[in-house]
């Protein structure tokens, strides 16, 4: 039993990494997506969908390990930090579903501001990152919040 919850683990943290990780390299790609035009910017484009799926499925490891990690673990349900990443995690989802692609798609019409959709767009990755980052902290420290 040590030796699988161990894995789990492992296995939680590698899908976190690769959850957080890969929003870094957006920043220079943001600032590409202000002057690309046409096929490059196409190519941005869909490097940054394609940063934002990984996230998706990474996210989708990392709660299934997560919510194995806690049933074979020592903590249960009620634990503070816990239910704090539950809720900061259901609020990062609902950002990641609204924050990118709408976004996205409006590079490709015609008349849209280049410069207003980079900045929307480096504003929605720093939030995410700092949701995650947040998540990250609950996790790792463990705080004793309450009981």
């Amino acid at each position: 039993m040590d030796f699988l919850y161990r894995v789990l683990l492992y296995i939680h943290i590698l899908s976190v990494i690769i959850s957080i990780g890969p929003f870094f390299i957006l920043f220079p790609l943001i600032k590409k997506l202000r002057t690309a035009a046409g096929n490059e910017m196409n190519a941005h484009l869909s490097t940054f969908r394609f940063v934002v799926w990984l996230a998706k499925h990474a996210g989708h490891v990392l709660v299934f390990s997560g919510v194995l990690l806690v049933l074979s673990g020592p903590w249960t349900w009620d634990t503070p930090w816990i239910l704090i990443t539950l809720i900061i995690l259901f609020c990062s989802l609902f950002f990641l579903a609204r924050a990118f692609s709408p976004t996205l798609r409006k590079f490709n019409e015609d008349g849209m501001d280049k410069d207003v959709l980079s900045d929307k767009l480096q504003r929605a990755v720093w939030i995410y990152i700092a949701l995650l980052m947040i998540m990250l902290w609950f996790m790792v420290v463990k705080p004793y919040l309450w009981w």
